[in-house]
């Protein structure tokens, strides 16, 4: 059984920081890829940004350097260090691990990221 964990959600003023970290438990194999995805209300869920197990990354179009993904193989564990934010950011924030072996998906239960003074 695969679960994800997010943490590090909150309230920050614009131009802030934020740090998200999402841990995973079970077995997720040695080929996949972990992602960062969010949901602003009324919109439909996009990427912010994955990485794949051998470190090649891939940002959303709108994340323009503001923001970046690690991971910690060893830990199983992907963080998303987000710079510059703007109200625009505010959404759910979910990880997810992709198995490439299966193509299997699985997510967090979400995070809320609000972007206000």
């Amino acid at each position: 059984q695969v679960q994800l964990v997010e943490s590090g959600g909150g309230l920050v003023q614009p131009g802030g920081s934020m740090r998200l970290s999402c841990e995973v438990s079970g077995s997720i194999f040695s080929r996949n890829v972990m992602g960062w995805y969010r949901q602003a209300p009324g919109k439909e869920r996009e990427l912010v940004a994955t990485i794949f197990t051998g470190g090649v990354i891939k940002y959303g179009d709108f994340v323009k350097g503001r923001f970046a993904i690690s991971r910690d193989n060893a830990a199983n564990t992907m963080y998303l260090q987000m710079n510059s934010l703007k109200p625009e950011d505010t959404a759910v924030y979910y990880c997810n691990v992709r198995l490439m072996s299966t193509m299997t998906d699985y997510w967090g239960q979400g995070t809320q990221v609000t972007v206000s003074s």
